[in-house]
């Protein structure tokens, strides 16, 4: 009994003198160093417990610049504080690096302000071209008939002609759809047409020629200039959807014209005005009456 009422005792005495000593320490300094003790054991661990994850994770933080890494390194620290497993630590770690990547370059590297850098860097220039077996005057021909785009496309629903120079366009984006205005510049048959246009999520601007490489062969040349518009649009342009759905529907134009624009070319009739500058200067009647004319003589 008396041995451990001494050793209690002893105990007792311990703890107090501890607490005494503890006053003394610069106890925010020790904070502060166990806190980047934790972030190296939660590195090292992520190291050994799932490498693939941690690597994905350093490469998200390092393309979202210092914010993202440091927001990604607290989020997986507070992880394991929680006690969950370093798997689970890293993934939350790689998801917090994700978001602020996306957020920095949807929104020009969290800048306040717009600059030409950050235009430059949202919109996508698409150079496409391909030949078909069809006279120059047919292959514009059916370009200009804007109401059969939808069935010659895959996303492009709806078509409705405002006047000669005015075009509204509307068409699937993933579970949503999208309004916008197109305004043909500039349009000299059986050559060119140029277009603007203007829409709240997102709008493409572009030209489309027509080159004659024979009598029955014509090549079409198609450069647009996408500036995406909204979160959702910026999202996906990081991964260049909306530049790969174009290409494909100029493959579908294509594949349109192959087949049954080539059988029925004889029944085709196109808008034969002229638009310049945004304005008509000769309407598709007026055309018609000079070709005719020109025959005649």
């Amino acid at each position: 009994m008396a041995r451990s009422k001494s050793s209690d005792t002893g105990t007792t005495d311990k703890r107090e003198s501890g607490n005494g000593a503890t006053d003394g320490l610069p106890v925010d300094k020790l904070k502060e160093a166990g806190q980047e003790l934790l972030q190296a054991l939660m590195v090292k661990a992520l190291k050994s417990a799932t490498g693939p994850v941690k690597d994905m994770a350093e490469r998200l933080a390092d393309s979202g610049g210092g914010g993202a890494k440091a927001k990604m390194a607290a989020s997986g620290v507070e992880s394991l504080q929680e006690g969950k497993s370093p798997l689970k630590a890293g993934l939350k770690a790689g998801m917090t690096g994700a978001k602020e990547t996306a957020k920095n370059v949807v929104g020009g590297g969290g800048g306040g302000g717009k600059g030409g850098g950050e235009d430059e860097a949202k919109v996508i220039n698409i150079v496409e071209k391909f030949d078909v077996g069809l006279p120059r005057r047919v292959a514009y021909d059916q370009w200009t008939q804007f109401a059969e785009f939808p069935s010659m496309t895959s996303k492009v629903e709806k078509v409705e002609q405002e006047s000669d120079e005015k075009l509204n366009w509307r068409a699937k984006i993933f579970l949503s759809h999208r309004d916008w205005e197109s305004t043909i510049v500039e349009q000299v048959p059986d050559e060119r047409i140029l277009w603007k246009s203007e829409g709240p999520k997102g709008y493409v601007d572009g030209a489309v020629t027509f080159h004659e490489l024979s009598p029955d062969l014509t090549r079409i040349l198609l450069v647009a200039e996408y500036h995406p518009d909204g979160f959702l649009e910026k999202t996906a342009n990081l991964w260049r959807a909306q530049g790969r759905r174009l290409r494909l529907d100029f493959k579908h134009i294509e594949r349109h014209m192959m087949t049954r624009t080539m059988l029925q070319r004889d029944d085709i009739e196109g808008w034969r005005g002229e638009i310049r500058d945004g304005e008509v200067v000769k309407t598709h009647e007026e055309a018609l009456k000079e070709e005719k004319q020109a025959d005649e003589d």
